[in-house]
């Protein structure tokens, strides 16, 4: 079957605006470094640690925030008015402002100063954020440009997967040094190098052939469908409903992973070092899910994407292993891993492309996953709760296509929103930082319970409030990534 779509994907355009995908992943999981570095540096405890993930992710609120108020106050679309390649370009920037901070931080040995080098950071990339995920859509055929989010979801995924092994690795020299304590000072040089490389970013940006403005969301009064009069994003329930849901979202795969390395040093007895290969597994697990997802935005027959479903996740666990193997770690306790992405590859086909039927097979998932982790000790529970990673990676899209699905109008302002819910990230890994105080890290899981439990009540909801809107949910593509 061959499709014929309305224009061709800009690849020339398409391969610069990931590289920015690919730093934030590459900040993101590296926090999950820093949180046991600074614990033991600064002397913290679990909650005080998880800070870390608070700053950086409540940035994207204020970003969020702020480029609202600045847009009502110009009375026109910032972006629109500076451009999209500009927008880049100052949020990279901002970005690497704040990692200069590190600087003198670590010379001071100065903690609020280091969190406040990482909310600068997290600002510049909420504007990053508002600028690209529109932009990958728009470079292409409209029809795929939520498989090509789904794609600069996956390059996101290989900077949070070969995030935290190189970051390790120069704070803690060789990977398999026997050295465990890290002092803040070794911080300062991989943020000084990815100041340098933002900066480089933004001058390539300024010389690429990205468009300075793209058409936004026009009013069509031939879309007038279900409730399209209503005067804000605001009064549709689905947007409402499903600004709780990325809240709890980036919540359970933030929290996850970032008290995965305190659970792994108490319980399990690991050294600090030699955690990295666990965190990256984790954040591998979301590429090797949205490898998966990403093989529609490619126009093959359906026996050639049949194919791929299989090979694409292989792939991106073969990444995974081959970084790994580089860093000189063992790879024999991962092989495993292999037969768990089977579940995923058997519950995306499942799903039938369907993103409500997806996110509630996903979401069970996840409960399982993190129920078994909680049941089970040792190694077990480890892969367990790596494999929530395998059961996060799809629902972004997800949750973002229900969303802002019937705004017609209204759709940027609904994706602002929706941006602005990412820090969840940092509360509920707080929340169940300060739980594990409390109880011990094992029982503190049971808070990415209660997040997966309201993304199966929000799959189930929004099927019904759709509908009584008069859409299909048969015809609502995945779209958004971050």
């Amino acid at each position: 079957m061959s499709t014929t779509y309305t224009k061709q994907t800009n690849w020339g355009q398409f391969i610069p605006l990931v590289t920015v995908f690919f730093f934030w992943g590459f900040v993101a999981a590296s926090n999950d470094i820093l949180i046991p570095v600074f614990k033991k540096a600064f002397d913290l405890t679990q909650s005080q640690s998880q800070l870390v993930s608070v700053a950086f992710y409540v940035a994207y609120t204020v970003g969020s925030l702020i480029y609202m108020f600045v847009s009502k106050t110009m009375k026109q679309d910032l972006v629109n008015r500076i451009g999209y390649k500009n927008g880049l370009i100052v949020g990279l920037l901002i970005s690497a402002s704040g990692t200069l901070l590190f600087y003198p931080a670590a010379n001071l040995g100065s903690f609020p100063l280091m969190i406040t080098g990482l909310f600068i950071l997290g600002l510049g990339f909420s504007l990053q954020q508002i600028v690209a995920n529109p932009l990958a859509i728009e470079i292409g055929p409209t029809e795929t440009g939520s498989q090509r989010l789904t794609m600069a979801g996956g390059i996101n995924n290989l900077g949070t997967t070969i995030g935290p092994l190189i970051v390790a690795f120069t704070i803690f020299g060789s990977a398999t040094a026997s050295n465990t304590e890290a002092s803040i000072e070794s911080v300062k040089i991989p943020y000084m190098v990815l100041g340098g490389a933002f900066i480089l970013v933004a001058v390539l940006l300024k010389f690429s052939s990205l468009p300075q403005i793209t058409p936004t969301i026009q009013e069509d009064p031939a879309e007038e469908i279900g409730g399209n009069h209503r005067t804000s994003a605001l009064k549709y329930p689905q947007l409402v409903l499903g600004m709780i849901a990325i809240f709890v979202y980036v919540g359970v795969e933030v929290s996850t992973a970032s008290n995965l390395p305190a659970y792994m040093e108490k319980s399990l007895g690991f050294s600090t070092k030699d955690i990295a290969p666990y965190v990256s597994l984790y954040w591998a697990s979301l590429m090797i899910g949205r490898w998966t997802g990403a093989v529609d935005a490619f126009d093959f027959g359906a026996g050639v994407k049949k194919i791929l479903r299989f090979l694409a996740p292989y792939l991106a666990f073969g990444v995974f292993l081959l970084v790994n193997a580089i860093a000189k770690h063992d790879l024999s306790h991962f092989y495993i891993y292999g037969l768990i992405i089977l579940v995923m590859i058997a519950c995306d086909i499942l799903s039938k492309g369907n993103p409500a039927r997806m996110l509630l097979i996903f979401s069970s998932m996840g409960i399982l996953a993190l129920v078994f982790g909680m049941m089970t000790s040792g190694m077990v529970s480890v892969y367990a709760f790596t494999s929530v990673g395998l059961f996060c990676s799809t629902l972004w899209p997800c949750i973002f296509a229900l969303a802002i699905n019937g705004l017609g109008k209204h759709t940027n302002q609904g994706s602002g929103y929706l941006i602005m819910m990412i820090m969840g990230g940092g509360i509920i890994s707080w929340i169940q930082g300060t739980l594990a105080d409390m109880t011990n890290i094992h029982v503190s899981y049971i808070v990415g319970v209660a997040c997966f439990a309201y993304l199966a009540f929000y799959a189930v909801r929004v099927s019904g409030i759709l509908k009584a809107q008069g859409i299909s949910l048969d015809h609502v593509k995945n779209g958004g990534n971050h």
